[in-house]
């Protein structure tokens, strides 16, 4: 008889986090299979804005020593993939342009006497209408996810990791309580360990039922009239502009517990529209290119889930709602040392799958 195919590592999902943990593991000499129910890169991470918030209010406590180093890790970070992949990255380092609601400007961390504009900001964005509020400047980058996944799946490609596609896996198999690899919609695979990186459909794979769930974001995408009409990002509470160096401009986003509804509403593209042209009427006659819905997954606490199971040999990454691009990085670096048993360099524990046991 042929002998079956085994890895050493089954990743489930093949999002950002996914990808860049499989990498990693390959990097490391590691045998790996992506398994992804759909087209790798087609789910959160297609749909996400990429803008890199390190610290702030978006940011909860817990997650910021793990934020702060991925950001400061993403220009390596895209560097490599820009070289083993040949795929550009657009990252961009212009900053970030924010107007705070009145009552965060003193009660938000990260906001110091720093944080004020390096010029006016009629220098800074002379197409940005000056709004009667103040305007704070973070040093942010901002990356664009599309093409972060292009290059993160060639590279992939490229270290010899294989790959199953509109393959959904609905269970993890177990022998003597150990993994052994997973049941999926066609087909069985086998491997040492297993890790699930599946985001929103995190809750769907037997045995452990993670409590992640999707949470839509509108969004919408414009091409300005001019490429350099805007440099930096722009956050508001009405809407955020992300500037990308093609000339096109990303208008988000909502936050919607709709299930696993992605549909967009016009109604509410054509709200994100008129606080795009509001901040910037210039974009009056920029062009509408697309608009559409992403899942981010969700967790009952706002933080990932990072770590062992109870069961040996699986793992999970999950849950990283709207940081899963910023902590990619990150997040790879810490779980290929916990899938190899070695101590990771961060406290895991808030993160821990065990907090959602019985």
């Amino acid at each position: 008889m042929p002998e079956v195919k085994t890895w050493d590592v089954i990743v489930v999902g093949g999002g950002i986090i996914g990808l860049s943990l499989a990498i990693a593991l390959r990097k490391r000499g590691a045998t790996v299979l992506v398994v992804e129910r759909g087209e790798p890169g087609r789910e959160a991470s297609y749909a996400a804005g990429g803008m890199l918030v390190d610290y702030g209010a978006e940011t909860p406590p817990a997650v910021q020593p793990l934020a702060l180093a991925s950001a400061r890790m993403y220009p390596e970070f895209t560097y490599e993939l820009e070289a083993e992949s040949g795929v550009k990255v657009d990252l961009r380092d212009q900053g970030t342009i924010v107007f705070p609601p009145p009552e965060h400007v003193h009660e938000r961390p990260g906001f110091t006497p720093a944080s004020l504009l390096p010029a006016p900001l009629s220098e800074l964005e002379p197409a940005l209408v000056e709004p009667d509020r103040p305007a704070i400047y973070l040093k942010e980058r901002s990356v664009d996810p599309r093409a972060l996944v292009r290059a993160a799946l060639e590279a992939a490609k490229r270290r010899g990791i294989d790959f199953s596609t509109g393959n959904t896996v609905t269970a993890v198999n177990l022998v003597d309580g150990r993994a052994t690899g997973v049941t999926t919609s066609k087909t069985t695979f086998r491997a040492s360990k297993v890790v699930t990186c599946a985001g929103a459909w995190s809750s769907q794979i037997a045995p452990h039922a993670f409590p992640t769930r999707p949470v839509k974001g509108q969004m919408l995408c414009l091409i300005m009239p001019s490429r350099t009409l805007l440099r930096h990002v722009v956050r508001s509470p009405e809407a955020y502009l992300i500037p990308r160096s093609d000339g096109r401009l990303l208008v988000g986003a909502t936050v919607e517990d709709a299930g696993f509804n992605k549909r967009t509403d016009a109604a509410t593209i054509g709200r994100l529209h008129r606080a795009a042209i509001a901040l910037v009427p210039k974009l009056a006659d920029a062009k509408i290119l697309e608009d559409w819905a992403g899942l981010r997954p969700g967790t009952p606490d706002a933080l990932p889930i990072l770590g062992a199971t109870a069961t040996a040999g699986y793992y999970v990454a999950t849950g990283h709602f709207r940081d899963g691009i910023l902590l990619a990085p990150i997040t790879a670096e810490i779980m290929a040392a916990v899938i190899e048993d070695r101590q990771p360099d961060y406290n895991l524990a808030p993160f821990s799958p065990a907090r959602f046991s019985p």
